[in-house]
């Protein structure tokens, strides 16, 4: 019975059976920092939670949102508020044109592996997975990052969301865990 009343760090995580789209929301920011500061404090605390492109029926300024379990909407919302983060709208996912887009796609060219991530590109060689290539963008960073990544391995270079503040660099960084994932 004591377990009954425990915090359980679980109880955050999105089940693989709440698949269905009736189970998810989509939380609609007018900023990136938004999006990225909302994402920060969820994860911190323990819910799992994805940034995804918005549908187009819904988009607004930003071109990111944070998809969640819809059933989790009133906690999450005040995980948000603690945080004096507020989402301009909360979305149910209740139908294929309100899906929330995928960011990440994948390109094999034999020797390299490109990872695109919303406007971001990263490209690694697959035999020591040495980053040769970023492109993408129009942020004043990317050159930037480009400089401090290039050459270096996919372990070795700096995080992106550690040396640039903008869509780019936060793109990047997503771009960057989803080639870990995928090598």
């Amino acid at each position: 019975m004591i377990g009954f009343f425990k915090k359980n760090k679980e109880k955050h995580e999105i089940r693989k059976d709440q698949g269905a789209s009736a189970d998810r929301g989509i939380l609609v920011f007018e900023h990136t920092s938004d999006v990225i500061q909302a994402e920060n404090a969820l994860k911190k605390s323990g819910w799992s939670v994805r940034v995804m492109g918005p549908p187009p029926e819904i988009r607004t300024g930003c071109d990111l949102v944070i998809e969640f379990p819809l059933i989790e909407e009133l906690n999450i919302r005040r995980e948000l508020k603690q945080v004096r983060i507020e989402p301009l709208s909360v979305v149910p996912v209740t139908a294929p044109l309100l899906e929330p887009v995928d960011l990440f796609h994948s390109k094999d060219f034999g020797d390299f592996l490109m990872v695109r991530a919303a406007n971001m590109k990263i490209t690694v060689a697959k035999e020591d997975l040495t980053i040769v290539n970023i492109s993408g963008g129009g942020c004043p960073d990317v050159p930037y990052l480009a400089q401090e990544m290039v050459g270096k391995t996919l372990a070795d270079a700096p995080r992106p969301r550690d040396l640039g503040h903008t869509l780019c660099g936060y793109a990047l960084e997503l771009a960057c865990e989803e080639l870990r994932r995928k090598c």
